[in-house]
């Protein structure tokens, strides 16, 4: 009888393991956006006014970051930060979608894509 119980809880432990660590191993795998818990982040007002800087240099407009809406990362090599933006024109106020390309470790970024969200 006791040796039936051991078993029944070490199997039942094995297999709750597995599952917090399947699900663990997929929230670090690459490629899934993950929303951004802070977009009040320094961290991330500087990916977005990179975001808005580089559109301006290859546009030659002259945008100005007013906030972020809301952002999503996903892991690559590097991480992709997908951010809502608001930015003046001017005295209009648009939304835009930045995705920008960093590799913290190598000091690189790269604006991917800078798009007009119709509302």
């Amino acid at each position: 009888m006791q040796q039936n119980s051991c078993f029944l809880i070490l199997s039942l432990s094995i297999c709750f393991l597995s599952l917090i660590f399947s699900n663990a191993r997929k929230d670090a795998l690459a490629g899934g956006w993950k929303p951004i818990k802070n977009i009040k982040n320094p961290h991330v007002i500087k990916i977005a006014k990179f975001a808005v800087d580089q559109y301006n240099k290859q546009s030659k407009v002259s945008l100005k970051l007013d906030e972020v809406v809301k952002g999503e990362t996903q892991v690559v090599s590097g991480i992709n930060y997908k951010l809502n933006l608001k930015a003046k024109d001017g005295s209009a106020v648009n939304t835009y979608e930045a995705v920008v390309w960093e590799k913290l470790w190598l000091h690189f970024r790269n604006l991917t894509s800078f798009t007009l969200v119709m509302d």
